[in-house]
């Protein structure tokens, strides 16, 4: 069996175990909601790091997306229409910054977009009059496609949406890792001077990859938004986005699978940490991301192609 053949049916046994998980253990449908949406998030910083670039300040758009739902929601109601728009204003964004940040490579990427995702924050901290300051919006109850549903049906629709979008954007992540952009990706990681002869603009290549990854990014703040129905500047925080930079390293770059496992294992380590321990549950996860580090430089993903490939070749 070839690997993205593996990946795919894999990526849907997981599924399956979501669901079988939120059905057998209702207060379980929150976290994985929030674990799917941090995974599309982390997704989209995969892409990135297929050019060796690593974004500091991707909970940007995460913040940019959850604020979208917060100020249209008392207009516009209904999240089948909030989700694109979020989308939507997240994309505007990730281009206008995108073509700034596309010229920079390595450590002055990854801190230009941390330096923005910060003045964003100090900008929605400090706008009290708009944003309600640290306090944060409550978004209000919200309809789906037209429907007012209670807050259990629209909990399962939200996770049903998440769980969709996850599926959808790993196999477009997929192909589009496949196409030419995302072996372009990877040429910019080693040799990008090898593209400018071929008549390829590194840059746009870049800039491609950093507008979809701004627009998943922004799906995720939507969901959490709709999920949680309460954002603050934290969402866009440096810690928010050391976050996915942590579940990336923890499920591992290796395949679109493996943002989506990390994720699912972060929140999971988190709940069940804080619970046990409430003070040591960041020692907790330090100690998790080290032994990934140390043992397994793959993570998760890697783990599993790994065993799946010896069990091809035995």
């Amino acid at each position: 069996m070839t690997l993205p053949r593996m990946e795919a049916l894999l990526g849907l046994l997981v599924a399956a175990l979501l669901v079988l998980a939120a059905l057998s253990t209702p207060w379980m449908k929150f976290v994985l909601t929030i674990a799917l949406a941090k995974g599309i998030a982390v997704l989209g910083i995969l892409l990135l790091l297929r050019a060796g670039q690593v974004s500091f300040g991707h909970a940007l758009y995460v913040a940019i997306g959850a604020y979208s739902v917060a100020f249209l929601a008392p207009s516009i109601p209904d999240a089948a229409l909030l989700l694109p728009a979020a989308a939507l204003v997240a994309t505007l964004a990730g281009a206008l910054i995108g073509l700034f940040v596309s010229r920079y490579r390595e450590i002055f990427f990854g801190m230009l977009n941390l330096a923005l995702s910060m003045v964003f924050y100090s900008m929605l901290e400090k706008f009290y009059h708009l944003t309600k300051g640290t306090d944060g919006i409550r978004v209000p109850p919200l309809t789906a496609a037209g429907m007012t549903l209670d807050r259990v049906t629209f909990e399962w629709t939200v996770f049903a949406t998440a769980l969709v979008l996850a599926l959808a954007f790993g196999a477009f992540a997929r192909a589009y890792l496949l196409s030419p952009m995302g072996e372009a990706l990877g040429a910019i990681k080693t040799r990008e001077t090898r593209l400018e002869f071929m008549g390829v603009s590194p840059r746009r290549v870049l800039l491609s990859a950093y507008i979809l990854s701004a627009m998943m990014a922004g799906c995720a703040g939507a969901l959490v938004a709709m999920t949680t129905r309460h954002v603050t500047p934290l969402l866009s925080y440096w810690t928010a986005s050391g976050e996915l930079v942590f579940i990336a390293i923890l499920g591992g770059a290796g395949g679109v699978l493996g943002p989506f496992l990390g994720a699912i294992a972060y929140e999971l380590v988190r709940v069940y940490a804080a619970a046990t321990v409430a003070d040591m549950w960041q020692m907790i996860l330090g100690a998790v991301l080290l032994l990934v580090i140390l043992f397994a430089r793959g993570g998760i993903w890697g783990l599993l192609s790994a065993r799946a490939g010896k069990g091809a070749g035995a």
